[in-house]
């Protein structure tokens, strides 16, 4: 019997993006409960769910609280054996749910299944899963690769990405959700590394697709997203030991080279004062046991991970 499934999406604004997202769901294939979660809207966002999907539950913020949080309280409001995160600006095919969620009926070692994200357009991969390098540094999966090349095994898989991934509720639980010390951006990263050290499994769903628009909260390159994105990267470095292990020199020269980039390309320290801020937040927090080897691509190497990084960088939403 296929387990019972709720989905998980976090909204701010933009309510014509989680009501295309909503018009998707509610064609699915499969049974399931929507959780809506209002982070701190001024747009009414939870107010027109509620009237307009009735079958939603709702669960509203009055301020806008990081998306960890936000995916947090949504995952508690239900009781579903699958959590299912699903951003509001993704468009999924109705057999979505239905694919994603099936790894996790045959196989009770598998903790997680992420999803096939595709840019608009529907060529070209915007993600499956994310991957990570040596220095603990995160990709997603197959970006920019045309869609033909889903099936490819390298790189490595080491979890879901938030924009769309399945997880079984007993290895969420186990491992206490997100880390909510995290805003935005690493969060599923961390968890994904979470699980794999808990001992749960991975795999990628290609035929559960969804269209992502991307970065529609923050907006592209933002200095408000760059800066989020560098203090879960100091947040990573320090929870989990980078800066003491072998990859040390390899993760300084990468961040120092990340850092100026940045600062050439958008003029500002927002990526520095993010990694900061990420590296003091990580101060006396547990520290993280090292993810086990199969939740790392160890064959990324230095030149390899510059190149992911540009194309993140490079990416343009539509």
């Amino acid at each position: 019997m296929p387990a019972s499934i709720d989905v998980v999406v976090v909204a701010y604004n933009r309510y014509e993006l989680t009501e295309s997202c909503l018009r998707h769901l509610a064609v699915q294939s499969v049974a399931h409960q929507v959780i809506l979660v209002d982070n701190g809207s001024s747009d009414s966002t939870g107010a027109r769910v509620a009237a307009q999907w009735p079958a939603a539950r709702v669960v509203s913020f009055a301020d806008g609280r990081g998306f960890a949080e936000a995916c947090n309280r949504g995952a508690g409001a239900g009781t579903g054996a699958v959590v299912v995160l699903l951003n509001n600006d993704v468009d999924c095919q109705p057999d979505f749910l239905a694919t994603l969620t099936a790894p996790l009926d045959a196989d009770p070692q598998l903790g997680s299944v992420a999803a096939l994200m595709l840019q608009p357009g529907g060529r070209t991969i915007d993600s499956l899963g994310l991957v990570a390098d040596a220095t603990l540094a995160c990709f997603p999966r197959l970006r920019g690769r045309d869609v033909s090349e889903a099936q490819a095994q390298r790189p490595g898989l080491t979890g879901p990405a938030g924009a769309g991934g399945a997880y079984r509720r007993t290895a969420w639980e186990e491992v206490g959700g997100m880390d909510e010390a995290i805003f935005a951006y690493m969060e599923d990263f961390d968890l994904a590394l979470r699980l794999r050290s808990a001992g749960w499994s991975t795999v990628a769903a290609t035929g559960a697709r969804g269209i992502h628009l991307g970065s529609a909260s923050h907006g592209h390159r933002s200095a408000s997203q760059r800066e989020h994105g560098g203090f879960g990267r100091g947040y990573v470095l320090r929870r989990y030991g980078v800066l003491r292990g072998r990859a040390c020199p390899r993760a300084l020269v990468t961040e120092a080279t990340v850092v100026l980039g940045d600062l050439m390309i958008s003029h500002d320290l927002s990526a520095l004062r993010g990694r900061l801020a990420g590296w003091r937040a990580a101060r006396g927090a547990p520290q993280q046991p090292a993810p086990p080897p199969q939740a790392i691509d160890a064959a990324i190497t230095f030149r390899d991970s510059l190149a992911l990084r540009r194309g993140v960088y490079g990416r343009r939403t539509a």
